[in-house]
């Protein structure tokens, strides 16, 4: 149905608010079937840039599976980087970074931290607090291969403070020790 509603856009005048729509929709299908080929398919044939930068913000929005947000994540920094706002392309980035994160965990505890995959920093400390050691040490070692120049709200450096807090608050000892006396 998707396709013959794409070819009648071809053939007929169609606004441009409603073929946005169509294709979005259409792009939401291919994502949730997990088809990325054809997503991609989709995405090269629109000949407006500025439909499809709209329709992949938009598809963005949706907050998707794990795959198809990485997905589009790294579509739009690929093919709009230069067209995002500054703001809009560290959230984008950030995304990206954090799905990548999230990919580094097990399956089956991905689902626990999916709503943080937009905060990697916030998903890093969450571990930390959740003593999974074996997980941040991947995901750290993701994260400096990720950062390397780019810019995206966070350094390498505020992850190594993040670290260095937890580690200072693990030898933190709730008590004194007492002297013993003779």
């Amino acid at each position: 149905d998707y396709e013959l509603c794409e070819e009648w856009g071809h053939l007929y005048p169609v606004p441009r608010e409603d073929l946005i729509n169509l294709h979005r929709e259409h792009l939401l299908h291919l994502l949730e079937m997990g088809d990325m080929e054809k997503a991609l398919q989709l995405l090269q044939r629109i000949e407006d840039p500025g439909v499809c930068l709209a329709i992949s913000e938009q598809s963005l929005d949706q907050h998707l599976n794990l795959a198809a947000s990485h997905f589009l994540a790294d579509y739009l920094t690929a093919h709009f980087y230069a067209s995002l706002t500054t703001a809009r392309r560290n959230e984008i980035q950030a995304l990206y970074i954090g799905s990548k994160v999230l990919l580094t965990l097990p399956e089956l505890s991905r689902v626990n931290y999916f709503h943080l995959s937009s905060r990697p920093l916030l998903m890093l400390e969450q571990l930390l607090m959740n003593m999974k050691v074996d997980w941040v040490a991947v995901a750290v070692q993701t994260l400096h291969q990720l950062l390397a120049g780019q810019e995206i709200g966070f350094t390498v450096e505020d992850i190594d403070s993040l670290l260095s807090k937890y580690a200072e608050k693990a030898l933190n000892f709730p008590f004194t020790l007492k002297e013993k006396r003779s």
